[in-house]
């Protein structure tokens, strides 16, 4: 799913390409991924972009009149910017929005569908489907603990609750832990202050590094935009040596997601429990990163 660096391009890019220029068709090419009805898509045409905006993981169109175009991109969604006149590729554009200058279409890989379309009518329309999360970018230590301790959970699945904090996902939650030396797993409540401000400065510190990252390979447009980059540290980079200790990056597995760590620079060698894994290895399951180095 294209996170807070991903989006952030996205609309710096989207600023260039349709700021002040006219929406003249909204073409829905499957009818699931519009999620509004009032008002109606039609409304939107014939209205100039006032501004492109991030909330959350969505992209905001803000068009003339207090119409706000929101675009949900879930985890296999993709924009493309087309020349004017170009066809959107056929079997995988949801939706296609047509401007005086070129096209730009949401795209979605595989059968899920997943992702999705809004047309709002006013800020307070639009600030209803915020989370709520804070966005680390702009927030203070002190507002960063006291999201981070609201509740007692995991640091991967309170950094990547949108409720608590704005535009992290499964991909740069990894990085940012690897970063920060704290172990996935880590309860929130149990953090000293000076975990607690690793942890801050090092969200920061990879979200602005990415964000900059993707900026300078992106050119004209993100024609690529991945969760997986050989530059990352952990993430998609089972088995493969640490950057740092060269040990074998790690991983826990649940559903859809993958979690991946360094064990000996995260949680002190201790391999974490795999759901399926150790359950079906039992007492054969290694306890230490010892066990499986050489």
């Amino acid at each position: 799913m294209p996170e807070l660096p991903d989006i952030s391009v996205y609309i710096e890019r989207l600023q260039d390409k349709v700021l002040g220029h006219r929406l003249e068709a909204v073409r829905v090419l499957h009818p699931f991924v519009l999620r509004t009805a009032v008002p109606s898509i039609g409304t939107a045409e014939g209205r100039k972009v006032q501004g492109a905006e991030r909330l959350g993981k969505r992209v905001v169109l803000a068009l003339e009149g207090e119409l706000f175009l929101v675009l949900h991109l879930m985890i296999a969604g993709r924009l493309r910017w087309l020349a004017a006149g170009a066809r959107p590729p056929a079997k995988i554009t949801l939706a296609a929005l047509v401007f005086d200058n070129g096209t730009l279409a949401l795209t979605e890989a595989g059968s899920k569908r997943r992702a999705a379309m809004h047309l709002v009518a006013g800020r307070e329309a639009l600030a209803a489907m915020d989370p709520g999360g804070i966005d680390v970018m702009t927030s203070d230590v002190a507002a960063f603990a006291e999201r981070l301790r609201a509740e007692n959970h995991t640091l991967k699945r309170a950094l990547t609750n949108p409720r608590l904090f704005s535009g992290i996902g499964n991909a740069y939650s990894d990085e940012i832990l690897f970063r920060a030396r704290l172990s996935p797993v880590m309860l929130t409540r149990s953090m000293d202050d000076a975990q607690v401000r690793a942890l801050f400065e090092a969200t920061r510190q990879v979200m602005a590094e990415w964000t900059d990252r993707l900026r300078q390979e992106a050119g004209d447009w993100p024609d690529k935009v991945t969760a997986f980059h050989p530059a990352m540290a952990v993430h998609g980079r089972y088995g493969q040596p640490c950057p740092v200790c060269g040990s074998p990056v790690q991983h826990i597995v649940f559903a859809d997601n993958e979690t991946n760590y360094c064990a000996r620079c995260q949680t002190g060698g201790k391999l974490l429990a795999d759901r399926a894994l150790s359950r079906l290895l039992k007492a054969s399951w290694p306890r230490h990163i010892d066990d499986i180095e050489p």
